[in-house]
């Protein structure tokens, strides 16, 4: 078969399918950069403060924009509701942080919001915050964060875990008339807790996944090109291989 291979014609065929599957390797090469130069680049002006109500409103979705944002908003504590969530790292060690619900405003109407005052080393340090029931009224500043899911909760255990907004709203005494998608880490922790460490949003790329895809077709029509060399050498090689076998049977 090699000796079909290494005629002129046939080299002549290698060198064209080579030149063919170096073509579309380039094509690859140059879909794999499109899809990195096409990507999302996740860069925002999340530390410049802005009102709440810009950038959010009450029974939404949280927007990509929206989530990390440093926000500022006048707050009313509702008494009573106070929530003590676990496992929650602050600066690399696990502790508690007690959530609040606020309404944004003071009428009766005003959107509830869920409000992570602080951190405490122990539940019971955050438990003693909580019988002293800590105010937070007036306007407050803090980073804007989506909600959690609540499958992070060790419901066996009795601990909640996540900032669930779902299941804050069932725990509150006070049913809300509507409620933020998000939560707020606020900056200053009242008396008794550690301000919660909420740093600045690492900026994404989000790659171009179709033009990926496009990239992987382009070597493997790469492949292709060389394998139909070997095809074609191959089928060349079988066909002689019966010439010589019908003229051997003919000859006996």
């Amino acid at each position: 078969m090699w000796e079909v291979a290494r005629r002129p014609r046939w080299i002549g065929v290698l060198i064209l399918c080579l030149a063919i599957a170096g073509g579309f390797a380039a094509l690859g090469q140059w879909q794999i950069s499109r899809s990195v130069e096409d990507g999302t680049v996740l860069d925002r002006e999340t530390e410049q403060i802005v009102p709440l109500d810009e950038i959010a409103e009450p029974q939404q979705t949280i927007t990509t924009l929206a989530a990390g944002q440093r926000v500022r908003f006048d707050a009313t504590t509702v008494d009573g509701d106070w929530v003590i969530v676990g496992e929650r790292s602050n600066g690399g060690v696990a502790g508690y942080w007690v959530i609040a619900h606020v309404t944004v405003g003071a009428d009766a109407a005003a959107p509830s919001l869920a409000v992570a005052l602080g951190w405490a080393p122990t539940r019971e340090a955050a438990a003693s915050v909580v019988e002293g029931a800590p105010r937070v009224d007036g306007e407050l500043t803090g980073r804007f964060l989506a909600t959690e899911p609540p499958a992070e909760d060790d419901f066996e255990g009795g601990e909640q875990r996540s900032v669930s907004v779902a299941a804050l709203v069932n725990q509150w005494a006070e049913n809300p008339s509507s409620v933020y998608g998000g939560y707020v880490v606020i900056d200053e922790a009242p008396a008794g807790l550690d301000a919660i460490d909420s740093p600045t949003p690492a900026s994404e790329v989000t790659l171009n996944w179709l033009n990926v895809f496009y990239a992987i077709e382009w070597a493997v029509f790469a492949v292709f090109a060389v394998f139909l060399w070997f095809r074609l050498v191959k089928d060349e090689w079988e066909r002689e291989q019966e010439d010589v076998a019908e003229a051997l049977a003919q000859l006996n």
